[in-house]
This record gives structure tokens, sequence and C-alpha cells, in this order.
């Protein structure tokens, strides 16, 4: 398929049926196998996969099998998500640690471009103890590289990290190349940060960039309009256009995340999913 876009990856929501993050099961109801297949004929060269349906992906495929489909329809990029609590104590550590091996030692077998880090969901930004989190994000870089694969730490409006100031100072604190931030066009907008503010991230910690887009008027709480009112690219007042020439302007090249996490789009046939959202995206180029 010719293109004039860069290369563009279904990050896991945009094309895993009817789940949404943090439900008590976030398996896809499609197999890994379909969502490949579908992934690459609307032309993405990349997919996204949570714990939960990677482990579950895991146990019925194997890894050398997964490697194989994703070979056969033309996926280089793939990226696992959500580990959170990595700068905690006590059980919630421990139960981040046993994600967090999982996760890499799933990155190493299937060579995965990056694992995406949680920030405080639920956390006040002024209350963050940053030293402990910058230490802690440069050990699970260190430990991440030995896995051959990438940290990204989102930005949130939501956390304990919603400004460029706070994430900068977490991952240049940590100084590790492979450790660096995703930037999600509807978490800057409902954060209130300026597009123009992506110039001041040193290029070498823009780790991932993701799209989709907004309603003028978010419901209440946040934490909802994200994961059931994101809109198609072009479909919302998000300046998708705008943001992706901020973007490029640092020198990033992909692969670009495509994020649509909506009520009604999860319920649209696998085959809809995957090509509404690729073409929707790729216009914005």
């Amino acid at each position: 398929m010719a293109t004039t876009h860069p290369e563009l990856l279904a990050a896991y929501f945009t094309i895993s049926g009817d789940v949404y993050p943090f439900q008590d099961n976030e398996v896809s109801p499609f197999r890994f196998e379909h969502r490949v297949e579908a992934a690459a004929r609307a032309g993405y060269t990349g997919i996204g996969l949570v714990h939960q349906d990677l482990m579950a992906t895991k146990d019925r495929l194997g890894y050398a099998e997964m490697n194989r489909i994703m070979a056969d329809h033309g996926i280089k990029h793939i990226e696992f998500e959500f580990l959170a609590d990595w700068y905690k104590t006590g059980e919630a550590q421990r139960a981040s640690d046993k994600m967090r091996q999982e996760l890499f030692e799933a990155a190493d077998a299937l060579n995965a471009r990056a694992v995406k880090v949680a920030p405080g969901l639920g956390e006040d930004e002024q209350e963050a103890d940053v030293p402990r989190m910058v230490d802690c994000f440069g050990e699970l870089a260190v430990e991440a590289a030995r896995y051959n694969t990438a940290l990204t730490l989102e930005i949130m409006p939501f956390s304990n990290v919603r400004s460029v100031g706070r994430a900068r100072q977490i991952v240049e604190g940590a100084a590790q190349r492979n450790g660096g931030l995703l930037i999600d066009i509807w978490h800057l907008a409902r954060a209130g940060i300026e597009y123009h503010e992506i110039g001041e991230i040193d290029p070498v910690y823009i780790g991932g960039v993701e799209l989709d887009d907004a309603d003028r008027y978010p419901i209440e709480p946040l934490w909802m309009d994200t994961i059931h009112r994101r809109r198609l690219p072009g479909d919302g007042v998000l300046d998708v256009p705008a943001f992706i020439k901020a973007v490029q302007s640092t020198g990033f090249d992909g692969p670009w995340g495509v994020e649509i996490l909506s009520e009604s789009h999860r319920k649209l046939p696998l085959e809809d999913m995957a090509q509404r959202s690729f073409e929707t995206s790729a216009a914005q180029f």
C-alpha cells in the first residue's frame, strides 16, 4: 500500500472491541490474529497490547506464533501498556514488579518498541515525591534496556504528571535515553498544555506520540471523558494537524500511535474500527 504519511500504530483500545481501561477484564473479544490482520489490512504497521490481553494471548499462542503472525502481516512495531505503581512501596510495588517482569520478558520475546508507564493516576502533581520518581524511573529504564525495550511515561491531566515541566523533571532527571515521554494530543489539550510547549522537550525524550480528538466540553469526571468519549481525528475540535506539525518540528518520525477510547467506536465491527481510525488519522498529515 502506497502511503504519504508516517507509519501508524493502532493502540490496544483502538481495535480491542468492547473493553476499556481498568475494567476487571481487559482481554479483547477479538483474537490476536484477527486484530493483526484487520490492522494490517487498514494500513497500520504497528499494534499495541495491554498486559491482560498480552498474557492471555501468550498462553494461547506463545510468543513464537505471535511473532509469526505479525511478520506475515507486515506488523513491525508492537508496544505494551500500562505499568502503574512503579514508584510505590508495599503491596502496590509487589504487584507492579510482577507486571513489570512479565512485560519486560514479553518485550524481549516480541521485540517491543516500548512499554507505556502510568503516572500517579488521581494524585496531585504538587504532592508528588519527584526525587523518588526520578530514581525509580531511571532504575526502571536501566532494567528495560536489558530487555531491549524503552519506556514512555504518559502526561495525564488527572495525575501527578500533568505538565511538561513535571514530565521533564522526571525523564531528564533519570537521564536514560530509553526512558522518554508519551505525548497524547487528548491529554495535552485537557491539561491545557499549548502545542508550542512540545518544543521545550529534548527530542531525545520524546518516546511516543498518540493521535485522537475530543469534544469541546468534557464530561465529568474527566476520567470518564478519556475512556468513553474520545473522537476520531478530525471528528472533534482539536487542531490535530497543528499538533502533528509541533511534534514533527522536534524531528520525531514515528511510528505514530492512534488511541481511540470511545463507547461508540468500540462497538463497531473489528474491520470498521481499524479502517475508520486509520483513514481519519492518516488524513491529518
